[in-house]
């Protein structure tokens, strides 16, 4: 049975998001909005069209008044404006109107650029997330932040839009490789670290049960995650303040994301980040030394990265700069006060996150000396 929850804006439901196990509810929530008197396009990528695009299409085609699949190259070298070009020139093609909508089958990437589509093309037409990460469903797909990366600096083209549902078929994680699924469960565990101590407990103890993808654990751990973003949301939904705080993590992580020509998954740099972050709250005597090496041990057990090789910090230090968060030239740094507890700061120095990434940088060289 489908559980629900409903995002607010302005004080007003705006959204629900909707989880379940299969993707045949999604008929009756495509009915509720209207979905009789719309064409629908379905965007994703090749590697999710594979596994669900056809049962998507099929399931939606007698809902609407016309039903089409814009597939695009999976992976984030593709989240681009060309790719948005594409699909502007598909949906011109096909006769897309204001009215209609478009349907994210997918990850972060098809998320963040069908978001931004949907912003865009005549100035703003509906959608909705059909997340298929873990990375989708605990973050990007709720809180309408939507865009693209521009020359390789992650999400510099962007808008807010929020969609008009969010369904979440927990039985996908399923299909996910290793890498892929603990690389999304950077952002939970980064939801417990910023706002709930007893959420970050209980992802330790069930720390087997989600390693097996239970799926009653699954799902109650995308609630209790989901809920954490969309209070923070909730409060500002443009990012003007607390919001900033779900970017814990993110400032190194997008730079070593960036350094490393996205070798690295997304939720791995995410990882690397809020290592470093906790670090330097660590040395800003924000946290004990004990609860930073607590919180850098914990990414272990779910496969995660605490160390990365060779890293130029002097070359990182120069991509933080570059990061969309700087205002008035100073980075909104955002660290731990204490396990459930972020805040930002605007007085990290330079050094602090030189130190901070020399402490996960690994060095082959350093290693035999």
């Amino acid at each position: 049975m489908a559980q629900r929850m409903s995002v607010l804006y302005e004080k007003k439901p705006c959204y629900d998001i909707v989880f379940t196990r299969s993707f045949e509810g999604l008929r009756e929530e495509l009915e509720e909005l209207s979905a009789k008197e719309k064409k629908l396009c379905i965007v994703t990528d090749s590697k999710v069209d594979e596994l669900y695009g056809e049962e998507v299409l099929g399931l939606i085609s007698g809902q609407c008044r016309k039903a089409v699949k814009y597939v695009f190259p999976a992976g984030e070298e593709n989240k681009t404006l060309d790719t948005v070009r594409g699909v502007y020139r598909f949906l011109i093609e096909e006769g897309f109107d204001r009215k209609d909508m478009l349907l994210a089958l997918g990850g972060g990437v098809v998320g963040d650029l069908t978001g931004y589509a949907a912003a865009t093309y005549l100035r703003g037409i509906d959608f909705v997330q059909i997340p298929t990460t873990l990375l989708a469903q605990t973050d990007s797909s709720i809180g309408g932040k939507t865009g693209v990366d521009f020359d390789g600096y992650k999400n510099m083209v962007g808008a807010f839009k929020m969609p008009r549902l969010v369904y979440m078929n927990v039985e996908t994680l399923k299909t996910l490789d290793d890498r892929q699924y603990f690389s999304g469960f950077a952002e939970v565990m980064k939801h417990g670290l910023i706002r709930d101590a007893v959420f970050y407990e209980w992802l330790i103890e069930k720390m087997y049960e989600i390693c097996e993808r239970d799926p009653d654990t699954l799902e109650e751990m995308l609630m209790r995650s989901c809920s954490i973003k969309k209070l923070v949301v909730e409060k500002d939904p443009t990012e003007q303040g607390e919001r900033a705080l779900l970017n814990f993590g993110h400032t190194i992580g997008h730079a070593i994301e960036k350094y490393k020509e996205f070798s690295l998954f997304h939720g791995e740099c995410v990882a690397l980040g809020i290592v470093a972050a906790a670090f330097i709250s660590w040395k800003k005597e924000l946290l004990t030394m004990e609860e930073y090496y607590e919180i850098r041990d914990m990414f272990v057990p779910f496969y995660l990265p605490i160390s990365v090789d060779d890293l130029d910090p002097q070359a990182i230090l120069r991509l933080t700069k570059s990061d969309k968060k700087m205002r008035a030239d100073q980075i909104r740094f955002v660290l731990l006060k204490k396990i459930g507890k972020a805040v930002i700061d605007q007085t990290v120095t330079d050094e602090e996150i030189l130190a901070a990434v020399d402490e996960i940088n690994f060095n082959e060289e350093d290693a035999h000396a």
